[in-house]
């Protein structure tokens, strides 16, 4: 049958009962008729998950030119790739990922090979994800050398759940000398020099808060050898269960830094305490900063004293961000004590500072990111003087991340940079010269990407805002009217900069157009766009996103019935809302891992780590806002809604695949449209990282999806004329 006869008749969808269920919130009456779906182990739910599956495959074979959009995918996505590495003791580590690996592989090799002294010194494998998994269905969460670089600690989980183990290995024979370390996840590592023990942070026994087991986080000290039950906690008692921990010990082994904050928010606590002053395992804690009313981020240096300037990088009276300095025995002073070195920009935002002090350095330099419309820039700053010394030139218009310093009082560092055309590449810094140059364990330029051009525009949004968001199209001009796909964030003080995206390359080379618009509620702008995003004012995000639809129609780059759009997580409440808030814009919507009752978001999943970001629907003047919103509860029957595409995993422990299902059910239901409603549940992977053959299945899907109701046809399938 083809795509036409299909979208001309109403499809027989699986049955789900609706059910009469209305509670009552704060005298505000919620209806909620598919509740019943939430329970995935109920007999009712798997047998109408099985029966979206068998609708879905149906509906996934009459695709068009599938097969081409997998291939453009996979070739566009099929690039070496590497990340910068980490220096310890004469070791180097990092991860490499060959084009038709399924993950990426950490290796290890002389120190030298990190500074091109040792350019050609062998490398060895040290962990690879698929020989311990060949299903592809265990990931590497992150890895932390020791300080010595004899020992590593490593995090992995399977089917997709982040919830990680821990072990330690030996580096020189691969053998696993201590764990596993369970009830962690993704934890930072703080190693104390020798090796023989390390703070990270660690859930309490789910048996002590059934129902909670991924909150009630603690900071502890583990000494190498002996069982995890024995670890000493030395932060988080008596704090929210939801709040997250990270830490840092300095190489010399003497200064101990603990960042908290409440669930996602931004705000930040940040604690210092000198280990040589105390156990270990009790060691005196000082506050840096508290009340989270800033994000600050600590900076201390090997070798530094009480008397000793330590950095912070903080958005406290500078919403863009700014460095300041003190020293550890005045840090006790608060703001008082800071004394300014990089001022906040205001054309910018800071986003990154590596402090190097090497000696053949005056001074310590701090390495700078900042981006400014989006775009990144580096530069040099004496955080003695106080004043900028040199801009590092950048290979193009993009972005850049993943910095990382060398070993103490070194001038080295290394940072990775990609844009819309340009795999990620790592680039290394010579604080002596201010060069960035190629890394030499850096992969081989993939083939220039050709027929995509990116252009940026700005334009207002409803409120009279300017917004900005990149085109890349095959001109760099509205040549005529396109396909357009849309997508956005606009969410936790996320930036969304110009980044490589086989999905948006495959798009445009079949003659399409790829939007990504910077909204309120990311960190485009710094701290006050995200909060003007955020809570009682999250309907500012789906305005942008609507003004961003009528400025790709108004300018010409693609006219009503050719624009679709996506967006996953986040962005999946993002296109949820804009679908049910103007269902006759949009001829075709992808919505991944999303959350979609926002009324009951924080039952499930991670929900109760982002009210900082959403509000709760417990607070009597939240609700009105977040149910005002809410897409599950925006849906009205009768209404014509443009075909849809849902997207879960049932190893989701961040959004819980609820969501999609709920919302499906009450789509299918409501619509009076003739494109499908259709529910793509993904089984053994979860919110994140993915076998790459899996994640460029899912990429080419969405896309001959969309591609499907607007008339794009696949690169190579026959072109697509404006």
């Amino acid at each position: 049958m083809t795509t036409d006869a299909r979208a001309t008749r109403r499809r027989p969808y699986p049955h789900a009962e609706r059910q009469d269920i209305v509670e009552e919130i704060h005298g505000v009456r919620v209806p909620d008729p598919y509740r019943r779906l939430e329970d995935s182990a109920a007999p009712s739910t798997v047998r109408w998950s099985a029966e979206q599956e068998a609708l879905y495959a149906a509906e996934r074979a009459g695709l068009a030119d599938l097969g081409r959009w997998e291939a453009e995918v996979a070739a566009l996505s099929a690039v070496d790739r590497v990340r910068s590495p980490k220096v310890r003791g004469d070791r180097v580590f990092w991860l490499r990922q060959h084009a038709g690996q399924e993950h990426p592989v950490l290796v290890v090799a002389d120190a030298g090979a990190a500074t091109g002294s040792g350019k050609g010194a062998p490398e060895r494998v040290l962990l690879d994800p698929h020989g311990l998994d060949p299903s592809g269905r265990t990931v590497l969460d992150a890895w932390e050398p020791s300080v010595e670089g004899d020992l590593l600690a490593c995090q992995v989980s399977r089917d997709g759940t982040e919830d990680s183990v821990l072990q330690v290995i030996d580096v020189s024979t691969g053998q696993v000398v201590d764990g596993p370390l369970d009830r962690v996840r993704k934890s930072s590592i703080g190693w104390l020099p020798g090796g023989g023990a390390f703070y990270y942070v660690r859930h309490l026994d789910p048996r002590l808060h059934p129902g909670e087991e991924r909150y009630h986080r603690r900071v502890c000290l583990h000494r190498v050898g002996t069982p995890a039950d024995a670890d000493a906690v030395v932060f988080g008692e008596g704090r929210d269960k939801t709040e997250f921990y990270s830490v840092s010990v300095t190489a010399d082994g003497r200064w101990l830094g603990i960042t908290s904050t409440l669930g996602t928010g931004r705000g930040t606590d940040v604690h210092l305490a000198d280990l040589s002053a105390g156990p270990l395992d009790r060691p005196q804690l000082r506050p840096v900063q508290e009340g989270r009313g800033a994000a600050t981020r600590l900076h201390a240096m090997s070798g530094t004293g009480p008397t000793d300037p330590v950095w912070l990088r903080t958005d406290r009276d500078a919403a863009r961000g700014r460095v300041v300095a003190c020293r550890p025995d005045e840090l006790h002073l608060g703001p008082d004590a800071w004394r300014e070195v990089i001022p906040e920009r205001p054309d910018a935002v800071l986003t990154h500072l590596v402090v190097l002090s090497g000696p053949e350095l005056k001074h310590p330099l701090g390495l700078a990111a900042w981006t400014r419309d989006t775009v990144a820039e580096v530069t040099v700053h004496d955080l003695v003087e106080g004043r900028q010394v040199a801009t590092v030139p950048l290979p193009g218009t993009g972005a850049v991340g993943d910095f990382s310093a060398g070993q103490p009082g070194s001038h080295e560092a290394w940072f990775a940079y990609t844009d819309f055309v340009t795999p990620v590449r790592v680039l290394h810094f010579d604080a002596r010269t201010f060069r960035a140059t190629r890394w030499e364990r850096e992969a081989p330029d993939a083939p220039a990407v050709d027929g995509a051009v990116t252009r940026q525009v700005a334009f207002p949004s409803r409120d009279g805002t300017t917004v900005r968001m990149f085109v890349i199209s095959p001109t760099g001009r509205p040549d005529g009217p396109r396909p357009v796909l849309l997508t956005g964030y606009g969410g936790f003080g996320r930036t969304m900069s110009p980044r490589y995206r086989a999905q948006v390359l495959a798009w445009v080379r079949a003659g399409g157009v790829f939007a990504w618009a910077g909204l309120r509620g990311g960190g485009e702008e710094g701290e006050e766009w995200h909060r003007a995003g955020s809570g009682a004012h999250k309907q500012n995000t789906f305005d942008d996103f609507a003004a961003a639809a009528d400025r790709l129609i108004a300018e010409g780059w693609t006219e009503p019935g050719r624009l679709t759009i996506m967006g996953g997580s986040n962005g999946g409440l993002l296109v949820g809302a804009a679908l049910t808030q103007e269902p006759g814009k949009y001829a075709a919507v992808v919505c991944s891992s999303p959350l979609l009752d926002m009324v009951r978001y924080e039952l499930s999943g991670l929900g109760p780590s982002w009210t900082p970001e959403y509000g709760s629907a417990q607070d009597p003047a939240r609700l009105p806002v977040l149910l005002g919103y809410s897409p599950y509860h925006r849906v009205t029957p009768g209404t014509a809604y443009p075909a849809v595409l849902l997207t879960a995993a049932d190893g989701d422990t961040r959004t819980d695949p609820l969501h999609a299902r709920k919302m499906c059910a009450a789509l299918q239901h409501a619509t009076s449209g003739t494109g499908p409603v259709l529910l793509r549940l993904e089984h053994g992977v979860g919110h994140g990282d993915r076998a790459a053959s899996r994640a460029s299945a899912l990429q080419a899907e969405c896309l001959a999806f969309l591609a499907s109701h607007v008339g794009l046809r696949a690169p190579g399938a026959g072109a697509t004329t404006p």
